[in-house]
């Protein structure tokens, strides 16, 4: 087949969580950005790719999160296709697997533990210092607002634990509760693009009702080409390109990551962010790209 020809794998509407008309206009914008380079671009679903016997384009751009889909993409990586974000990277950004990737690389992070979600002991909760605990599921991304919850106590957080255990949920990771702005942040590695905002303030968020745990923001200064570097290399260090993430901006300036996700919707900058996400895949499927 010719290196033109490129397959966009579209994310499921399950993994798209208030986000499934964002999520679908970015990717619509970057595959008509790519025919602008050239490119001639098929589209298709999750669980069309699953049934594909033969895939044929050695270049794939993907949003997909659907296990299976990411063990074939992975597969698909071993033999010699290209794809972006990497499935192995897309893998790393399942809780369980960001959590020790961002500590093991001196990201700046929230204080977090990673339990089985049968973890009934005091231990974990005493060495975590704050007012609350936040408890997300690890082997996964947030698709319920359950999956990331707020617990005011150790007993509550127990309960969500046991709650997490019944639906099936192996581990969950326990993270301190930071004081400060919530920021929210876009970027594509290997450009100049990085777009950042405060949620709150635009009513842009996942799942409604955090706001009142957070607080309004008060927009504390920070170093913004600082975040912009240390996004990057979160980023980085779990193998994705295009990627999004939130961090808490404290009183005094200084910022922690608490979390970071492969191919975000861009919902508002997604006009800018999409030529400069065909770019980066442009790189990567037509150069051998580092960094």
């Amino acid at each position: 087949m010719n290196d033109l020809e490129l397959l966009g794998v579209h994310r499921n509407k399950k993994f798209s969580p208030n986000h499934i008309g964002n999520d679908d206009a970015i990717f619509q914008l970057t595959a008509k950005a790519l025919e602008k380079l050239g490119f001639r671009v098929t589209i298709c679903c999750e669980d069309e790719f699953l049934e594909m016997e033969l895939v044929e384009q050695e270049q794939i751009f993907t949003m997909a999160r659907q296990k299976e889909v990411v063990a074939k993409l992975q597969m698909l990586e071993k033999t010699g296709k290209v794809v972006v974000n990497s499935a192995f990277g897309i893998e790393n950004c399942f809780r369980t697997n960001l959590t020790n990737a961002l500590n093991l690389n001196d990201i700046p992070v929230a204080d977090s533990c990673i339990v089985p979600t049968s973890y009934q002991d005091d231990e974990i909760f005493d060495r975590i210092k704050g007012k609350g605990y936040w408890i997300k599921r690890g082997d996964f991304h947030a698709i319920h607002k359950e999956d990331v919850s707020y617990a005011r106590s150790k007993e509550e957080a127990k309960e969500i634990l046991r709650e997490y255990a019944l639906r099936d949920i192996p581990d969950a990771v326990i993270s301190q509760h930071l004081i400060g702005d919530l920021v929210k942040f876009y970027g594509v590695r290997g450009t100049d693009f990085f777009y950042w905002f405060y949620p709150y303030d635009s009513n842009h968020h996942k799942f409604a009702g955090y706001q009142q745990i957070n607080g309004d923001p008060v927009h504390n200064p920070f170093d913004e080409l600082e975040l912009w570097r240390v996004a990057t290399k979160a980023a980085r260090v779990v193998g994705i390109d295009i990627y999004g993430g939130d961090a808490i901006v404290s009183k005094d300036g200084s910022f922690r990551i608490i979390d970071l996700n492969d191919w975000p919707s861009f919902a508002p900058c997604r006009d800018k962010a999409a030529p400069h996400i065909a770019n980066r895949i442009y790189q990567k499927f037509t150069t051998t790209v580092h960094g």
